[in-house]
């Protein structure tokens, strides 16, 4: 690894502090992998190519937890983050993806009776995933985000949803709730602890009220080596282990925790608990064969820095011998991370996106123009390179349905 355990950081103050972990407060925590100028926000849209040219960059410098198995940036700063009305990362403008959604709200209604219930998420985006809660258990909803943008769609009714642009905190501990979701939205936040407790204490006494979080698996990223999930905006990264522990010390039990989205990401369900013991967090950690979990942890973040090296060599080589008009599918972080960390300008014009928002916004860093899939009728492409494999299927159906007798990277 990069070095030893017991990293030695400067803070914003210039003074030398030990890093800890996040979830665990550790100080067992080696740096393993150190990447510079990486964009602060992937999902920001950029109406102007010199606008997506002069945005700004940061570096990550991942930490793994030898305690806990939870990787996050040690120089993560996040006086930078901003989310507003120009952050759009929504994943829901794909069949594919939209499926998940729709599969992942019928388990979760069947499951715990989410019948005429009060519903609260958390980092609701456009409020697609709770939307599809309140209509299929004709609940009550309550979004809360800051990038939430009002946008009425013909037919659609808001009558069971209600928005709030503004981030989730105590101050709306009068909002009640039988079920609280919060998706994608763990990794961005700095202070999980502080977060969770403040949750919990919300709560209060409603122990009946289920929680749902889904988070990117480190796991995936580190054993399929899934580099471009790597990004500024995600300054943790939760293992199976490191997520049960946050939750049981932050005053949850823990239900279940689950792969989904073929493995990509982690789900996890918990109700409020009394105050942490550790044997709740022992429990669980047996449970799932923690030596044996944190043994294939550690030994893939040892392999990873090579591995990551390895796939950029690799990216690069088949991007040579592809040759020929080439375009990107998914301007979203992936596709974004992946054009920065190769420092692909004009070598490639286009970025091909689903989502409406996003077309005719250029790529952060980089400066791609995104597209329409329309749009490849007339630019004839020679290959197509897909940022996320699961959406292969759903490409080629769309290529064909154009006629377009494209290679698929």
């Amino acid at each position: 690894m990069a070095e030893d355990a017991g990293t030695i950081l400067e803070d914003s103050n210039g003074k030398m502090i030990t890093a800890r972990c996040m979830v665990c407060n550790s100080a067992d925590v080696t740096m393993f992998i150190e990447l510079s100028r990486q964009p602060i926000h992937c999902n920001q849209l950029c109406s102007t190519r010199m606008e997506a040219l002069n945005a700004a960059f940061g570096d990550v410098k991942l930490g793994y937890c030898s305690i806990c198995s939870h990787v996050f940036n040690l120089a993560f700063k996040p006086e930078l983050m901003a989310y507003d009305a120009n952050y759009e990362n929504s994943l829901h403008f794909s069949p594919r993806f939209q499926t998940y959604a729709e599969s992942i709200v019928k388990r979760l209604v069947e499951k715990y009776r989410l019948h005429d219930k009060d519903i609260i998420e958390i980092g609701c985006g456009q409020g697609e995933f709770l939307k599809i809660l309140c209509k299929l258990g004709h609940n009550r909803g309550l979004g809360f985000d800051r990038s939430y943008t009002p946008v009425k769609k013909n037919g659609e009714s808001q009558s069971q949803v209600t928005f709030i642009r503004d981030y989730y905190t105590q101050r709306y501990a009068h909002c009640k709730a039988d079920f609280v979701c919060c998706r994608h939205v763990l990794e961005h936040i700095h202070n999980p602890r502080d977060f969770l407790r403040a949750l919990r204490s919300t709560i209060g006494n409603r122990t009946e009220t289920v929680v749902f979080f889904e988070v990117p698996n480190l796991l995936f990223m580190i054993r399929d080596i899934s580099i471009w999930d790597i990004i500024y905006e995600h300054c943790a990264y939760y293992s199976e282990l490191s997520l049960i522990r946050l939750f049981s010390e932050c005053g949850f039990n823990v239900l279940s925790i689950t792969e989904e989205f073929e493995g990509q990401f982690l789900g996890i369900e918990a109700v409020p608990g009394d105050d942490l013991t550790s044997k709740h967090v022992a429990d669980h950690e047996r449970g799932r064969d923690t030596v044996v979990t944190k043994q294939g942890i550690g030994q893939n973040i040892e392999k990873f820095p090579k591995m990551y090296q390895s796939k950029i060599d690799d990216c690069r080589t088949k991007l040579q011998a592809a040759g020929g008009r080439i375009v990107v599918w998914g301007a979203g972080s992936k596709g974004v991370t992946f054009l920065n960390t190769l420092q692909i300008k004009d070598e490639i014009e286009y970025v091909v996106d689903l989502n409406p928002r996003k077309h005719g916004m250029y790529i952060t860093g980089t400066g791609q123009k995104i597209i329409t899939p329309e749009m490849l009728l007339e630019y004839q492409p020679s290959s197509v390179l897909v940022m996320n494999p699961i959406y292969k299927p759903e490409i080629r159906k769309i290529l064909d349905e154009f006629g377009l007798d494209t290679d698929l990277i």
